[in-house]
């Protein structure tokens, strides 16, 4: 359904370019004008329709979908819905992230024990959610901008809290590439603001690598997990040494 509409505000823009009015497409059909217009309105047009509209446009159902894709804006995040069903099945959002991060199907395979059909099955149902483009051969194209975020207080950002965060600092950080700082002070308003800056600044280059690196083989590339937090904090192991009405933040 989502991708019919996608086309049926195709075939507007492209008749709105070419001066042709809901009259003029009604006759070129051999249609009532109130029939057209119902047909747009309902989003009720068959496959057959469809080419026929596009001989009056004088383009193929191959152009009208590429039209269809131009005009789509990229996902800045996903919906509840998207979120939870990638929550839901571990594989999914394994697949999602192979995806976003250019692996190739021969790669995955080699990697992971699914077959081929499995593997085909899972970009299907992305696909199915509106979070990727699937195409011929099993190439994929994200609906998402490379840096799309998770939902505030979402189905994804509540389980990062709940279940990958406590795994993510159950071991220590001695391993390559492992690091970890914890740094703790009182600032001025002025200077939390300046580290809240250089923290965002810090994420989208982190980013901008992950693009530069991507055309690179997955052997040739580290799995790489960045936590960038900042919030006033205290202990609560102080809080019985604080006198009533303190405020937090020592």
């Amino acid at each position: 359904m989502a991708l019919l509409s996608e086309l049926i505000q195709a075939l507007k823009r492209l008749l709105k370019a070419q001066g042709i009015t809901y009259a003029v497409l009604a006759g070129r059909l051999s249609l009532s004008e109130a029939t057209v217009k119902r047909m747009f309105s309902r989003g009720a047009i068959s496959v057959k329709r469809l080419d026929e509209i596009c001989q009056v446009l004088d383009i193929g159902l191959a152009e009208l979908a590429a039209e269809a894709h131009r005009e789509r804006a990229p996902l800045d995040e996903l919906s509840a819905a998207q979120e939870q069903a990638l929550v839901d099945d571990p594989a999914l959002l394994l697949t999602l992230y192979l995806v976003l991060n250019r692996w190739q199907q021969k790669e995955v395979l080699e990697r992971y024990s699914w077959t081929e059909a499995q593997w085909t099955l899972l970009l299907a149902r992305l696909d199915r959610l509106g979070i990727v483009e699937l195409l011929p051969g099993n190439r994929t194209r994200p609906r998402t901008r490379r840096n799309f975020r998770w939902r505030r207080e979402g189905p994804m950002q509540r389980f990062f809290q709940h279940t990958l965060l406590p795994e993510f600092f159950k071991r220590g950080f001695d391993r390559e590439h492992d690091r970890l700082l914890l740094l703790s002070g009182m600032v001025s308003s002025r200077s939390a603001e300046v580290i809240e800056r250089r923290l965002q600044e810090l994420a989208e280059e982190f980013d901008l690598m992950m693009a530069q690196d991507a055309a690179l083989p997955a052997a040739e590339r580290v799995g790489l997990s960045l936590v960038l937090a900042s919030r006033p904090w205290s202990l609560a192991l102080f809080a019985p040494f604080r006198r009533q009405g303190e405020a937090v933040g020592a």
